[in-house]
């Protein structure tokens, strides 16, 4: 583990921090979001990790327990979401140790995880992260605004387009 690193789940205190961080990198982040995150952690909807490093907020991810996307749904499959390390803490380890500790949080329920990833060069080096931890396509191809795209259509590249992935945790024991 890099040292100096914790994960804890998101508290209240954490919000401002967060939301400022993200705003010295002119992302609009908005408090309300964390906020809902809580009210969905209390509820057991959602758990938020969040990654500190020698105290200062370096990341975070959220499992989302009822995730809307349709397969992972039908088939309770958890997903990994909202997936971000600043820019300054990357290449230290901490995604990786963020998703490992997301990932043994999923296992204790589930025997697969999913995440989405979007498909533009933004996104290279979390395409690559997810297929080095054994991360695969679901099969279903590309989706966006709550569809699959249908071959020849076109579409805007944006975050929206989304290829979702699985992962096998663990093998459910007598199989």
């Amino acid at each position: 583990m890099t040292a100096g690193l914790q994960i804890r789940l998101l508290e209240a205190s954490n919000v401002e921090p967060i939301v400022a961080a993200f705003n010295e990198l002119g992302w609009h982040k908005p408090a309300a979001q964390y906020y809902q995150y809580l009210a969905e952690q209390s509820a057991g909807g959602r758990t938020v990790l969040v990654a500190w490093l020698s105290a200062a907020f370096a990341g975070y991810l959220t499992i989302n327990w009822q995730p809307e996307y349709p397969p992972f749904q039908r088939t309770a499959i958890p997903e990994i979401s909202d997936f971000n390390v600043l820019p300054q803490f990357r290449r230290q380890g901490i995604g990786t140790q963020l998703m490992e500790h997301a990932e043994q949080l999923v296992a204790e329920r589930s025997a697969v995880v999913g995440i989405g990833v979007g498909m533009y060069a933004d996104y290279g080096a979390a395409q690559r992260l997810y297929v080095r931890r054994g991360y695969v396509p679901d099969g279903r191809g590309l989706f966006r605004g709550g569809s699959w795209v249908r071959p020849g259509e076109h579409v805007v590249v944006d975050d929206g387009l989304v290829l979702w992935l699985t992962k096998t945790l663990h093998v459910p024991s007598g199989e």
